[in-house]
């Protein structure tokens, strides 16, 4: 929800004749809301104007990475709006909140998958160093339903992320991906 200062802002953009597109609106609405959370789906859409800054978000968290609870993923309106978020120095996440709404604070980040990245990951799997996630090789089913992955395989992950940094190249001319997630801060949860 919306506070009243977010509210305002928005509608003197409307008022001043100005166009804005939802990302601004969501980045205005999100630096305007102190200490209220934002919801998963509007982090999304304005994820590239907030990238590098502090964020309070909400959303049902649906997978706690079974591998030292070091990731959760929070899911908003449906599972294609989904952010993972690292527990960085808080150590880990309590298992406990899965199925829970919580309420993270941290820094969102962008990390982007480019040719020299997917480069890299082929070496890895090529000497076998690659840091195994999930129960396979292939990688954790959170992670990928978060990227918006449907291969099965690291070698079909690899091509369909050359397939989307050519598609994106071309329309948009940036020759890479950005995925985002959050650097938790703190967190809380109901139990």
């Amino acid at each position: 929800m919306m506070s009243a200062t977010a509210f305002l802002l928005l509608l003197a953009g409307v008022g001043c004749g100005n166009r804005t597109t939802k990302a601004e609106s969501t980045a205005a609405a999100a630096e305007a809301a102190v200490g209220e959370a934002l919801q998963i789906d509007d982090l999304l859409a304005g994820a590239d104007s907030l990238a590098g800054k502090e964020v309070w978000i909400e959303g049902v968290c649906t997978h706690a990475c079974k591998h030292g609870a070091r990731k959760i993923f929070l899911m908003g309106s449906d599972d294609t709006q989904t952010i993972r978020v690292e527990s960085g120095k808080l150590g880990k996440f309590d298992p406990q909140c899965v199925g829970s709404i919580v309420r993270v604070k941290g820094i969102l980040r962008e990390q982007r998958v480019d040719e020299d990245y997917l480069h890299s990951w082929e070496e890895q799997v090529r000497t076998q160093a690659g840091e195994q996630h999930g129960t396979t090789a292939a990688g954790c089913d959170s992670e990928k339903k978060a990227r918006g992955e449907t291969a099965a395989t690291v070698e079909g992950r690899i091509a369909d992320f050359r397939r989307k940094i050519a598609e994106r190249n071309a329309a948009e001319g940036k020759p890479y991906l950005s995925f985002y997630f959050v650097e938790a801060q703190s967190y809380e949860f109901d139990r």
